[in-house]
């Protein structure tokens, strides 16, 4: 009997992990609310997470380096199923906020040592399973909610959080069970930090960090301060909402497995370019058309952020050699998490008072890196 390639086992595991995210990520602002009353602390729970998934992401891509990657993708699987662990046994707020804080920790080696794990495996088709495995990624968070409520119709309860805490720790152990190799070091030659700097210095990698800032952006509004807009401007309802994430994060999905495995073959730079001018278009456009027509716009924008995310970390993994995948890997997710909290922060800001002027600078920022890219190949 064969074994299950790397590529079917990082994407399974991350799959029911993200099947776990997407079905308690509205739970804990529900269930914290309840605690405190306070809107304050529902702030909190995503604050402390992306605070320690930033953190985490350059020190666990440097020393994945140095001792292997599969040691710190099986912790982040236990530090997930630790997390819902904590979810599951605690009834005070600062119980609820360790669990973030232990989540975040645990993600941040799933999102960016995966894609540094495959681009070794796959030298020649870093594209394509970089993209298939964030499409199972994705996928995993769209069925997520779906899961919950067959769980906990109304959303009551604890189960959920266990069953969290199971999926996560059978992640975990699909990876230890069959990428052992991957716990070694990926290459002897030793990763030097002034290499790993000359790189950060290129121009190209300046300009594809840039990018992957204002897509984390773009990525983190789609998810919180557009569909509330959406609700004032286009009348959305609760329905409607729902659908928007159904296809955000399936445009995501099937863009990076299509564009992933074109940009193999014709190089990543057009899916650069194009991708932050399809997000440009769509999120200029989509307050031009009436009702649920929006969709289309910003269904055309969330193909692009996908082509551009895949052919973003594909491109970084190119540049570097296999000393350094893990560091590139965690460079990535570091700035990608840093425009995931700051960009609805700044829009949502902006938003309140001017919703269209503010996303018409988003549109700005996407179009102004498409023009950046197209013309640095020039």
């Amino acid at each position: 009997m064969s074994k299950p390639s790397p590529l079917f086992v990082l994407s399974l595991s991350a799959t029911l992990l993200m099947l776990g995210v997407g079905m308690i990520v509205a739970l804990l602002p529900q269930r914290i609310h309840e605690m405190t009353g306070s809107l304050e602390s529902v702030g909190l729970v995503a604050a402390v997470f992306a605070l320690a998934y930033l953190l985490a992401q350059l020190p666990v891509g440097i020393l994945s380096d140095r001792l292997g990657p599969g040691w710190f993708l099986m912790i982040g699987y236990l530090l997930c199923s630790a997390s819902g662990i904590v979810y599951f046994s605690t009834q005070t707020p600062a119980g609820i906020y360790l669990g973030r804080v232990i989540q975040g920790l645990g993600e941040a080696p799933i999102w960016a040592l995966g894609p540094a794990v495959l681009s070794l495996a796959y030298p020649s088709a870093r594209g394509r399973v970089i993209g298939i495995y964030n499409a199972a990624i994705h996928i995993g968070l769209t069925l997520g909610p779906l899961l919950g409520l067959l769980i906990a119709p109304g959303g009551q309860g604890d189960l959920p959080f266990l069953v969290f805490a199971v999926l996560c720790l059978s992640g975990g152990i699909l990876v230890f069970g069959f990428l052992r190799q991957a716990t070694a070091p990926a290459s002897r030659e030793r990763p030097g930090l002034q290499q790993f700097l000359r790189v950060l210095r290129t121009r190209a990698a300046v300009f594809t960090l840039t990018g992957v800032l204002i897509y984390g952006a773009g990525y983190g509004v789609f998810l919180t301060v557009l569909p509330v807009s959406l609700t004032t401007t286009h009348g959305f309802g609760p329905t409607a909402a729902s659908l928007h994430f159904v296809q955000f994060y399936a445009a995501i999905s099937l863009s990076q497995i299509v564009a992933g495995a074109r940009s193999d073959r014709i190089g990543r730079h057009i899916f650069l370019v194009w991708g932050m001018a399809l997000a440009a278009a769509g999120v200029a456009s989509f307050h031009l058309v009436p009702g649920l027509w929006a969709f289309l716009p910003l269904g055309l924008a969330s193909i692009g952020l996908g082509m551009f995310c895949v052919a973003s970390i594909a491109g970084l993994n190119d540049s570097v050699p296999d000393s350094l995948k893990g560091a590139i890997s965690g460079t990535y997710y570091l700035f990608w998490g840093a425009g995931y909290v700051l960009g609805p922060l700044a829009i949502g800001a902006a938003a309140t008072n001017a919703p269209m002027l503010a996303f018409a600078v988003l549109a700005g920022l996407f179009g102004l890196q498409a023009l950046v890219f197209q013309i640095a190949r020039e």
